[in-house]
């Protein structure tokens, strides 16, 4: 015979199925294991649920949205030299955006802002174009300084200062790339910043 929790639980997941939260049911589940309602909401069974953002009941059942995804990919398209506002701010920006799921990579300022907590990967690639000067570019969290990278070689046309980490960052946390020192005044084209959330916390 079923369990009361086993009935109750089927009955609230065709509840939500009924509500248009979803399309489809992955796989069953017991009290461990994850119901995946294909491209809207993906429903975890869990006695002790602490999903942020989630909606949990007295059954323990906590849905969150299925809108989890979170990538960025941007790019410098154009060799124009830095503007008056890199100048100020000494903020990379990028004119191009390749992929932006969620749309948390805000174009105008080139900032990165994390929707939710969870863990991160981030990479770089700032290219100088005809540019003697040794330059050193920082990922900026919230104002700090997270990594830099340098790239200072002065026989060659065009070099790329490159890095990656991976971040913990809480909610609104935001991202950035600074040059930290040289300038770019030959421009940096194919220059690339992307990132992505590896998973939830």
């Amino acid at each position: 015979m079923p369990s009361v929790f086993r009935i109750l639980s089927l009955i609230r997941l065709a509840l939500i199925i009924l509500l248009g939260c979803g399309s489809a049911l992955s796989t069953g589940q017991n009290d461990t294991e994850a119901v995946l309602l294909e491209g809207k909401c993906l429903v975890v069974c869990d006695s002790n649920p602490s999903a942020e953002g989630g909606v949990t009941d007295s059954l323990g059942i906590t849905v969150r949205s299925g809108s989890a995804k979170v990538a960025f990919s941007a790019v410098r398209g154009t060799n124009h030299e830095p503007s008056e506002m890199s100048n100020k701010s000494m903020t990379i920006y990028f004119d191009q955006i390749l992929v932006n799921v969620g749309n948390h990579f805000h174009f105008k300022s080139s900032v990165f802002q994390a929707p939710r907590r969870g863990i991160y990967s981030f990479n770089f690639h700032v290219v100088k174009v005809y540019n003697r000067q040794t330059i050193q570019v920082n990922l900026m969290q919230n104002e700090y300084p997270v990594i830099s990278a340098f790239a200072g070689d002065q026989d060659v046309t065009r070099e790329a200062a490159s890095n990656g980490v991976l971040l913990h960052l809480e909610r609104d946390d935001s991202l950035y790339l600074k040059l930290e020192r040289g300038n770019l005044m030959g421009g940096w084209k194919y220059s690339t910043f992307s990132g992505f959330l590896v998973f939830p916390l």
